[in-house]
């Protein structure tokens, strides 16, 4: 293992690793408790269509990943606001549309492009000290706004109604959440891959929310375990040479359902059934 650390390309994976599980743990518990669970998926495919159309382009993926996976959000929230469609029917159709948009530009490619394929399927052990830079700048953005931020976020998580009566600027507050889980995704692509990165927003906080009642607890829980399975998977994957995606979320996963198995609110449910 110390062997293993001496190499440069590790020690960016597993910084990069650190930092993705980290903020997609964070997010994912207002993604969990506010019920927006797709939302994570549709982000993904928009921004891999961002991804696909920078490498078709020929510039740089980051900025044209953002602006795809923003404007997919937008229109999504925009879309239920106005009661013109509920969110998870927005979310499908923006997530088979952007796929499509992808596939169409990867096949507008001359060739076979590892890069853009890495995006799709996740390659953290390629990560290069400028994308760490972005993804470590992404990361303390995030974080810095849901801590300032946090009462209000998870008032709107809980009640936006409410919220909103209550004084609390809801609306502002929600695109504000739809904004900070498109970056989180922009953040998680090249580590975990836009078709597993939602699943790393929603697994770690799901399995937080199986073990404690506290949101504060929830919160740390969420961050513990992302981090843990994001390092563990990137260890993994280097000793056994497996992809990295997937081992991260099938990590994560098994940690959910041992989780649910032995949560606690299980226990007590059983208890009081006896």
């Amino acid at each position: 293992m110390i062997e293993m650390l001496t190499y440069d390309f590790m020690q960016r994976s597993l910084l990069a690793a650190v930092l993705v599980g980290a903020v997609c743990s964070v997010i994912g518990v207002f993604v969990v408790l506010r019920g927006l669970a797709f939302i994570g998926a549709g982000t993904a495919h928009a921004a891999f269509a961002g991804v696909a159309l920078a490498y078709l382009l020929g510039v740089p993926p980051l900025p044209l990943a953002i602006v795809f996976g923003l404007a997919t959000v937008w229109i999504t929230g925009v879309m239920e606001e106005q009661g013109r469609m509920k969110l998870d029917v927005s979310i499908g159709i923006l997530y088979t549309a952007t796929m499509a948009l992808a596939i169409l530009f990867i096949g507008l490619m001359k060739g076979y492009n590892a890069e853009v394929y890495g995006y799709l399927f996740g390659s953290v052990l390629s990560v290069t000290p400028e994308e760490l830079r972005v993804i470590g700048l992404l990361s303390v953005l995030v974080v810095g706004v849901i801590f300032i931020f946090s009462k209000e976020l998870y008032f709107i998580a809980f009640d936006q109604d409410m919220a909103e009566a209550s004084g609390v600027p809801a609306r502002r507050i929600f695109y504000l959440l739809l904004t900070l889980i498109a970056l989180t995704v922009v953040v998680s692509l090249k580590t975990v891959g836009a078709i597993l990165v939602f699943a790393m927003v929603l697994v770690p906080a799901s399995t937080a929310y199986q073990l404690t009642h506290s949101l504060k607890q929830m919160t740390v829980y969420a961050v513990l375990i992302g981090v843990g399975c994001a390092v563990w998977g990137v260890m993994v994957s280097y000793w056994w040479d497996l992809p990295s995606g997937p081992a991260i979320v099938l990590l994560a996963t098994t940690v959910f359902f041992l989780s649910v198995f032995f949560s606690p609110k299980r226990v007590r449910r059983a208890d009081a059934a006896h």
